[in-house]
């Protein structure tokens, strides 16, 4: 039965969560990746990325940490991640642009390519807790994400919204620490800006939203 998970406007709804009128196919990247650094789960993480490597492993993951595993997939192009530099991706089109008209480059993508060989422009992932990298807004539709389907509810509490918590310092992680991602000293709390959800319920992501669209989908109307 999965009557409540019907989303009627799919055509509409899939247009504007990928940006599919801009371009297709839409590179979407895997949400476990995505929280894991983004709520710095990844700080207190005492396994390295070998404990769940291929039986077929060559050794390449051997005492690599999980957070620099997959700062190597985005580099690599292997997979997506958001956001995808330090820079507004807005203004680099710009600038991206502005420099093929000088006749500086042949193509857009020469122009970043370039700016990321140099070291001028860095992935967002190598410096994942830097202000210009955080997640600023969040909107949650059909999602009771805080407090209920967040796996580490608590880091989520801490590091995205900065509220009260029970994150407790337990030393996991002290030992291993990332090559390429950098480290801070103190994790930052509170890197969201403005969180919306759109639903009828009083949850606990209601609760702890900025602004709250009550709405009934189609399958409760």
């Amino acid at each position: 039965y999965v009557g409540q998970e019907k989303c009627r406007p799919m055509t509409g709804w899939f247009n504007m969560a990928n940006a599919t009128d801009w371009s297709r196919p839409p590179r979407t990247m895997i949400g476990t990746a995505y929280w894991y650094m983004h709520t710095d789960q990844w700080r207190t993480d005492g396994f390295s990325a070998d404990r769940i490597k291929s039986p077929l492993s060559t050794g390449s993951l051997d005492g690599t940490h999980s957070a620099d595993a997959i700062a190597l997939s985005h580099r690599l192009g292997w997979m997506p991640f958001y956001p995808q530099f330090d820079a507004n991706p807005l203004d680099l089109a710009d600038e991206a642009i502005a420099a093929v008209g000088r006749g500086e480059y042949e193509t857009p993508q020469a122009y970043v390519a370039a700016r990321l060989n140099s070291g001028e422009l860095k992935s967002a992932v190598e410096d994942i807790d830097a202000p210009e990298d955080w997640p600023r807004t969040m909107i949650l539709w059909r999602s009771n994400l805080f407090g209920s389907s967040a796996k580490g509810n608590e880091y989520f509490l801490k590091h995205l919204l900065g509220t009260h918590n029970n994150v407790m310092e337990n030393g996991h992680g002290a030992d291993l620490r990332p090559d390429v991602v950098k480290w801070h000293d103190e994790a930052p709390e509170g890197k969201l800006d403005l969180l919306i959800t759109a639903d009828f319920r009083m949850t606990s992501s209601t609760l702890l939203s900025d602004i709250v669209l009550p709405a009934a989908t189609w399958y409760e109307k």
